[in-house]
């Protein structure tokens, strides 16, 4: 039998005769699944907190979300031009089916990252990298200019170490119908929209230090997809399952009263949620009409109706708590008025149509929004579209599950779009977002624009950090003034755990609430 035949059978090459004794596997709730398990081909959040059991990183971050620790790699130092990172690698790491990890396998997983033949949506999370290469017992990670946030984006799950033998045997399969990686947990099968069932690697001993145990302490875990918010929520109730961080937020309160029940709050958390207009669209092209919505919509109603209490409505383009966060947008962004909104219009010339609806030289003022159809989404889309009818604007809501969502929003069919995402920079977040390069996806906003780029690029190469900080709050300005985003809320990170379970402790690293899990135990 290959190697690759038993990684793809269930996972029947780690099994033991002692597994089935086993207490019962760790089953974690979510209400989405991704659209695939390859960490450079998928920008899902869904997909990063598995990859993290999956695979392993150069480096990984602490809880307090700022704090970069060891990861494969033990030790690492940094050039004084800020240019060359070389990495000195663990011993002793090895994949799932046993066979030990080379510097050669790190060097082709991150070359495989930013290869344009991939055309990967977060190959310029690597930075401009000149080289990357082997050196003994050492990665040697060569860019052409500085770039101040390369460690933190090295943590994160697209530059998972992965095995070359089963990317090219199972191409456009890999993260689909198996995987090989370092991580503490291996791929048994993954049914779609269903569930996604992981073993515990049995060669794994060389976890993170901001962990206890080094090792993985559940024999078996299933990720469970539950789309329905009440029926998650009567499952976790009923100790049909153990863990969840997609509890309903009307359930937070009623949790943290049951007794066996732990809840805990990831403090340090960003995830923010927002709706992106397309520039170049017949309506949305209109600034009047972006920012007569940002000015329509109930921010503050929408954070305490949707999150219960429990999120706070976004003042700015960016959250306050974000590294190189410019204070001034905050002012800038226009607040809650619908009757300023509505006379914006009517001076744009959008005029009240006989239904309502506004028009302009016979173009009415209707735009479709698309979106994953999660938990908040379509309640957002309700109270957003009540909001703009008001003013005479008419949204169309359309939601789509999110194992094709992602496929639908690389496409020019939509003229807006809701996006919810982690991060921890500010710099980060706007590359992400706003580069001319990341067109048609991540920048589904079809923003193109010489100044932003220019600005991006000097706060990303700034070796100075006053320097990066002025020009990031730059490109927030000029954002904010163009009112492409209409900044809706913060959503906190909760971790919801039963009585069986110990060890939990909430991470949310890219929206990974377990990040790697490995302190979690079974009483039973």
């Amino acid at each position: 039998m290959t190697r690759l035949t038993a990684l793809l059978l269930a996972g029947a090459a780690f099994a033991t005769p002692a597994a089935a004794q086993q207490k019962a596997p760790l089953t974690i709730l979510r209400i989405i699944d991704a659209d695939r398990y390859d960490p450079v081909r998928s920008t899902a959040t869904a997909a990063a907190e598995v990859v993290y059991m999956l695979a392993d990183t150069l480096v990984t971050v602490d809880f307090d979300m700022k704090t970069i620790k060891p990861g494969l790699a033990e030790s690492w130092t940094v050039s004084p031009d800020g240019k060359t990172y070389s990495f000195k690698l663990r011993k002793g790491v090895k994949f799932c089916d046993g066979r030990p990890m080379t510097p050669d396998d790190v060097v082709y997983s991150l070359k495989r990252w930013i290869d344009p033949a991939l055309k990967s949506p977060v190959a310029f999370r690597a930075g401009p990298v000149k080289d990357i290469r082997a050196e003994g017992d050492t990665v040697i990670y060569e860019l052409k200019e500085p770039y101040s946030d390369l460690l933190f984006q090295l943590a994160l799950s697209f530059a998972s170490v992965v095995d070359k033998d089963t990317v090219e045997k199972l191409g456009q399969n890999f993260g689909v119908q198996g995987f090989n990686g370092t991580g503490p947990y291996c791929w048994v099968k993954w049914t779609p929209r269903q569930e996604l069932v992981l073993k515990k690697n049995p060669y794994y001993d060389w976890g993170p230090p901001i962990y206890k145990n080094p090792k993985p302490q559940i024999d078996e875990i299933v990720w469970k997809v539950i789309p329905e918010s009440n029926t998650l929520m009567a499952a976790i109730q009923a100790k049909q399952a153990d863990v969840t961080y997609y509890m309903p937020y009307i359930a937070l309160d009623t949790m943290q009263r049951m007794p066996g029940m732990t809840v805990q709050r990831q403090e340090n958390y960003i995830y923010d949620v927002f709706m992106g207009f397309k520039v170049d669209k017949p309506v949305s092209k209109d600034k009047a009409i972006r920012e007569a919505v940002n000015m329509a919509v109930d921010k503050q109603a929408i954070a305490k109706a949707i999150f219960f209490g429990k999120g706070t409505a976004l003042p700015s383009l960016l959250n306050p708590a974000v590294l190189d966060y410019d204070k001034d947008t905050a002012a800038k962004m226009p607040k809650h008025d619908p009757a300023a909104a509505a006379k914006l219009l009517d001076e744009a010339g959008w005029k009240p149509g006989a239904d309502g609806i506004r028009e302009k030289d016979g173009q009415k003022a209707t735009f479709t929004v698309y979106g994953i159809r999660n938990d908040i989404n379509p309640r957002i889309s309700e109270a957003m579209q009540a909001d703009l009818r008001k003013i005479g604007i008419d949204m169309k809501i359309q939601l789509w599950d999110a194992t094709v969502a992602w496929g639908k929003l690389a496409t020019q069919e939509f003229d807006a779009f809701y996006m919810s995402y982690p991060y921890v920079t500010a710099t980060e977040a706007l590359n992400l977002y706003f580069a001319s390069r990341q067109v048609p996806t991540p920048n589904r906003m079809n923003w193109k624009d010489p100044k932003t780029d220019e600005l991006l690029k000097t706060a990303a190469t700034a070796v100075d950090a006053q320097k990066r900080k002025e020009a990031i709050g730059a490109v927030q300005m000029q954002l904010t003034d163009a009112n492409v985003w209409v900044p809706l809320a913060s959503q906190p990170l909760w971790v919801v755990a039963g009585d069986r379970v110990e060890g939990v402790r909430a991470h949310g690293i890219y929206g990974a609430g377990l990040y790697k899990g490995l302190d979690i135990k079974l009483k039973r």
